[in-house]
C-alpha cells in the first residue's frame, strides 16, 4: 500500500488515541484533579520569587522569574521556568503506569542538551490534589554521581498548586529551596524556551467534541506530527 502524509496520519492518530485513552486513566484521581488543576493555566504565563533558600540559590537572586505553562496534552505537560535570560529550563509532567513523573529538561541556548538533563523522579504516593512530591529516581542518581553532583543524589523535588499561587520546591539535607508563582496576575508570555519549537499545539483528543470529524482527527493528528518533528 502506498504511504501518504494522510494515512501516516491517519495511524498516528489512531495510535495516539490509543495510548492517550490507556494513559489518561493511570494517575489516580487524585493525582489526575492535581494535573488538571495545573493544565487549566495552560497558555499562561506567571511570575515568581524565591522564598526559600540559602547562598546555593544566588543564580535566582535579582532575577526576572517566570513560569509559562506552555504544552498540554492528557498525559504531559511541559512548563518552562524562565531564569532571566536563561531559557534553558523545562519542567516535564507526565503521567505514567503507576503515577506522576516530573522530569527537568536542561537546554544549551543552541537546543542540545546540557550533560545534566532530565533529571527527576516518580510519585511514591498519591499525595493530595493540591501537591505532589517527586523523589530523586536511580537513573537522576547515576547522573548526579556522574557529573559531580553527590549533594543532588536525595532531592526531593515538591509542587504545590493551590488557586492563587503555584509553588515549586526543592529539599535534601541542609537545602530548601522555594519559589512561589502568583497565579492572580499573568504577564507577558516570555521567549522561546531553548530547543522547543516556536510552534504550540495544545491537544486533548478525549476531550474534543463529539461534532469532531475523522477528518478533523486526521488533520490534527498530522500537524502534531509535523510541529513535533520541528522541536529540537
Amino acid at each position: 500500500m502506498t504511504t501518504t502524509p494522510i494515512t501516516k496520519a491517519l495511524a498516528f492518530s489512531i495510535a495516539t488515541s490509543a495510548v492517550f485513552s490507556s494513559a489518561v486513566i493511570a494517575a489516580d484521581s487524585t493525582q489526575n484533579q492535581y494535573f488538571d488543576a495545573i493544565a487549566a493555566h495552560c497558555g499562561k504565563a506567571f511570575a515568581g520569587e524565591v522564598t526559600a533558600g540559602n547562598s546555593a540559590d544566588d543564580a535566582f537572586t535579582g532575577k526576572k522569574l517566570i513560569m509559562h505553562v506552555r504544552e498540554c496534552s492528557d498525559t504531559e505537560l511541559k512548563i518552562p521556568f524562565h531564569v532571566g535570560d536563561d531559557h534553558s529550563r523545562t519542567w516535564v509532567i507526565t503521567k505514567t503506569a503507576s503515577g506522576l513523573r516530573l522530569k527537568h529538561d536542561h537546554r544549551h541556548e543552541d537546543g542540545t542538551e546540557d550533560k545534566v538533563t532530565m533529571y527527576g523522579g516518580d510519585t511514591a504516593y498519591s499525595g493530595s490534589a493540591t501537591q505532589q512530591s517527586f523523589p530523586v529516581d536511580a537513573e537522576s542518581i547515576a547522573n548526579f554521581n556522574e557529573n559531580g553532583l553527590t549533594a543532588s543524589v536525595t532531592n526531593v523535588w515538591h509542587m504545590y498548586i493551590e488557586p492563587s499561587v503555584f509553588t515549586y520546591r526543592l529539599t535534601r539535607e541542609n537545602r530548601d529551596f522555594r519559589v512561589d508563582f502568583d497565579l492572580t496576575k499573568p504577564v507577558a508570555l516570555p521567549p522561546v524556551p531553548w530547543g522547543m519549537s516556536n510552534v504550540v499545539l495544545t491537544i486533548s483528543l478525549h476531550k474534543l467534541p463529539c461534532t469532531a470529524s475523522l477528518n478533523d482527527l486526521i488533520l490534527m493528528s498530522w500537524i502534531f506530527a509535523q510541529t513535533k518533528g520541528q522541536s529540537a
